[in-house]
């Protein structure tokens, strides 16, 4: 009996000792700790994996944990220690915790509210846009400098010579690094801006090679394309990227689609007419097809590219939407002509030079 009324009596002085301000960050604390995995779904629900999410909740549930802790054991062994270090080490986890959470919350009303709805891989979405961007940059600025100010504050820097320290030291910081993120932020907004690249484009890019990709996602520092031949994510800071010269395939020129071609080289001895009824004909195979994404309702054209030494290049020209499919498309209409190539006994290999000279024709045995 005298046991309960001992913890009783801890407890109701405890109680006592607790003011407003801390039942706010209890209760904060204890239903975020709650709501840590639809809260985390809800502001990464476009770009995060299971584990990403399973991590993150660790993350914030454990720093809520610890924060309700820091405060009980301050309560119930530092009362009245207004100056403790550990307090203020608290509170300025507290600060640039909930500073975070702010900023992803932030950031993502601004992307629901300024950027636009594209689909990406199958799925609608909100994609960040110029402005959605923009206002997401000079936010997370403004929310860094509160949470500066506010550091300087619970530290107690109150002289200007030592708040002007802290300012300045960061300063330097962030001039030293600048070359490192600076860039990409301002690379990321004149792609943004210009509107040619955007997510769920397919593009292709040609400098050190050529790379084709589906625009995954527009990030802060870097973009993030799906590879269409080799089915992986690549990885492209937004200064780089500038840097390629860059083909955006969803954007038609036309109505009828992009205008992709194929290109063979057939011998002289195949007259054009013939070329063209033999690449009608293939045309015609491959619209009985139904996996394979042509505009059919469009003509083919059959136009003589060069007339070069062993052979004459002809190129085939069709129209396609789903440029998504565009190397299946032309992977299966190369075979749809092959195909017919083999029926009709036109022959698709280049042949070999031949010239006929003088002493051949005079009948030079030796030639």
């Amino acid at each position: 009996m005298e046991l309960l009324q001992a913890i009783q009596s801890e407890w109701s002085s405890l109680v006592s000792r607790l003011g407003m301000v801390d039942y706010l960050v209890f209760g904060i604390n204890f239903l975020l700790m709650l709501v840590a995995r639809p809260l985390i779904r809800f502001i990464f629900h476009d770009e995060a994996s299971e584990k990403q999410t399973t991590y993150r909740v660790y993350v914030i549930r454990a720093l809520n944990l610890f924060i309700i802790i820091a405060f009980g054991y301050y309560h119930l062994y530092s009362e009245g220690a207004t100056r403790s270090v550990a307090l203020k080490v608290l509170s300025v986890l507290g600060v640039i915790y909930f500073s975070y959470l702010v900023f992803y919350i932030l950031a993502y009303y601004l992307r629901i509210r300024f950027g636009k709805t594209r689909e990406v891989e199958g799925e609608k979405r909100k994609v960040e846009t110029y402005n959605s961007r923009l206002l997401t940059v000079i936010s997370g600025f403004v929310i860094f400098i509160i949470t500066v100010l506010s550091i300087i504050q619970i530290l107690e820097f109150s002289s200007l010579l030592q708040a002007g320290g802290v300012l300045g030291v960061i300063g330097v910081f962030l001039a030293l690094t600048q070359n490192s993120w600076a860039p990409d932020i301002f690379s990321g907004l004149i792609i943004l801006n210009s509107g040619m690249v955007e997510e769920g484009d397919v593009i292709e890019l040609e400098k050190d090679g050529t790379t084709l990709g589906v625009v995954f996602k527009t990030r802060m520092f870097h973009t993030e394309l799906l590879n269409l031949v080799n089915n992986h994510r690549v990885l492209i800071r937004n200064t780089r990227l500038r840097e390629y010269m860059i083909h955006n395939l969803s954007r038609f020129a036309s109505a009828r689609g992009m205008r992709e071609r194929v290109c063979f080289n057939i011998g002289y001895q195949m007259g054009a007419e013939k070329v063209h009824a033999f690449f009608e004909q293939a045309f015609k195979l491959a619209e009985e097809n139904t996996d394979i994404a042509i505009e059919f309702q469009y003509p083919l054209e059959v136009q003589m590219l060069e007339a070069g030494d062993y052979a004459v290049k002809w190129c085939v020209f069709y129209y396609t939407k789903e440029v998504k499919s565009i190397l299946k498309t032309r992977a299966r209409f190369q075979e749809f002509i092959l195909r017919q190539s083999i029926e009709q006994g036109v022959s698709l290999a280049t042949p070999v030079l031949y010239t006929r000279t003088e002493q051949a024709v005079s009948g030079d045995p030796e030639l």
